[in-house]
This record gives structure tokens, sequence and C-alpha cells, in this order.
């Protein structure tokens, strides 16, 4: 068997249409219904992924190879995950890459962490802070399913409180009071190593930089993603009548070694 072709306890993205697919694992002799009649999943095991199949009732689905993005839109939630868009800019705007150890919080449902720990990989690390002990196990499931938990330490803790990791790669902040923890933040964080923090109102974006400016870090920006998808069809192209606005705020800073500068000026 190659990693193209499905085997028994792979997932695989069924889909029947751009809105309608569904992250189903491979078990043998079982087989996934949908109002569109079932599939039997003995028929796909054996099959490259790609490869077409008809449900009970004749509508063809195909069997896609999942992706990253497909992980993280479908796993288990019990909190507002962060979208695609978000995480993208987040990712770029940190540094990280393979290799790259981060601090993480708050975990959530894992998400985000799930696109974290696919970066860094294979000889990296993400540290998750999290206060709910059942948001953890959800997400510790998720990143089992994504193939991604090796490269994930979960720490029930308050980050509030204080960054157990010392010249970590970055700081990732997704939680309702950050600002609370960018000194914190500051110390872990190797020089001109990057904090990024995502927070849905303005309030909390004015607290965090007026934090960041009290805590030595330089570089402070505050972006907004908003993205709309177009229907594309000879004739009648436009865009899209609802769109993924505004979902939050990015904030990123860098760490800075300062003196005094009233001192050094006088």
């Amino acid at each position: 068997m190659t990693d193209q072709t499905i085997a028994i306890g792979d997932y695989v993205l069924l889909s029947l249409s751009q809105r309608k697919t569904y992250l189903i694992r491979m078990e043998q002799g079982k087989s996934f219904h949908t109002h569109k009649g079932f599939v039997k999943l003995d028929d796909l095991i054996g099959k490259e992924y790609g490869s077409a199949i008809a449900s009970s009732l004749g509508f063809e689905f195909i069997a896609l190879k999942p992706q990253l993005r497909d992980y993280v839109m479908k796993c288990a939630r019990q909190t507002q995950i962060m979208y695609p868009k978000d995480i993208s800019l987040i990712v770029m705007f940190s540094g990280m890459g393979p290799g790259s150890r981060v601090v993480e919080a708050g975990t959530g449902t894992g998400a985000m962490t799930t696109a974290l720990a696919h970066y860094v990989k294979p000889d990296g690390k993400i540290y998750s802070y999290e206060i709910r002990e059942e948001f953890q196990k959800t997400a510790e499931k998720n990143l089992q399913r994504a193939g991604l938990i090796d490269f994930v330490e979960l720490k029930i803790k308050d980050v509030t409180v204080g960054i157990d990791e010392q010249d970590v790669d970055a700081v990732i902040l997704d939680l309702a009071i950050p600002w609370l923890v960018i000194p914190h933040a500051y110390k872990a964080l190797k020089p001109s190593a990057t904090l990024v923090s995502f927070s849905p109102t303005i309030d909390q974006v004015v607290k965090t930089v007026e934090a960041l400016n009290e805590n030595s870090f330089t570089d402070i920006e505050t972006v907004e993603c908003l993205m709309r998808g177009m229907q594309v069809e000879r004739g009648k192209t436009r865009p899209q009548t609802l769109m993924t606005a505004h979902s939050g705020y990015i904030t990123t800073a860098r760490k800075a070694l300062r003196k005094n500068v009233s001192s050094s000026l006088s």
C-alpha cells in the first residue's frame, strides 16, 4: 500500500459537493450513511485517493485525501474555532517552521493547535496551555485523528500565572485576557522572536497593545483579515452573497532587548 491508496484505519474526505463533505475513518464491514444514500467502506479500501464511488441511491462521492484544513474545520468542537484565513496569517506572522518550539494558549478544542503542530514537525514542539480539562480531552482526540499528537505537549495550567518554557520561537495567544500574559511571554521568548495574539474585540486589542509597549516589544501591528469567495460561472460570475468577514483581530510584535532610552540620551 502507498500513501495514495486507501487503507483500513485511514481517514478519507468523502466529497458530495463543495459544501457537503464528510471526514470518515475507514473501518472494515462498515457503511457511511447520508441523506444521499449509504456508501460501503469496504468498496473504498484499496482504491486510490481521488476515486469516485456511488452511494446506494446512485449519487457520486469522491474519496479525497484529507488536508490540514479538513482536520481543522471538521474537528470536534466545544468552542468556537479559528478560521483558516486567520490561522494562515498567524502561522506566517509567527515565523515558525519545522523544528520551532512554540507556546500556545488556550488550547480550546485544538483547531489552532492542529495547524501549529503540522508546521513544526518533525523536530519541533507545541506547548499548549488550557485551564479546562474537558476542552483538553477533546483537543487530544482531534490531534490524534490528525496524526499530530506527538508534536504537542498539552498542559493544564493558567498561562496568566506564568509560562514554564524558555527560549521559545513564538508565543500564540487566543484567550480573553491576553494582556495579562504579555510579561510572561516576554520572558519565555528568544530575543527578536514573535508574539501573535488573536482577539475578537478591539477593546482587547487596545489593552494588549498597551501591554506590549510596556514590556519592550517592538514592530507592533494589528490587522483584520476578511475573505470573500466568488461564484464563478460564465456570464454570471460575481462575489458570493455570504462571506467570512470579521472573526477577530491579529496583533503581532517582536521581542526587543532595550536599554533605558532616556538615560542613554542624557
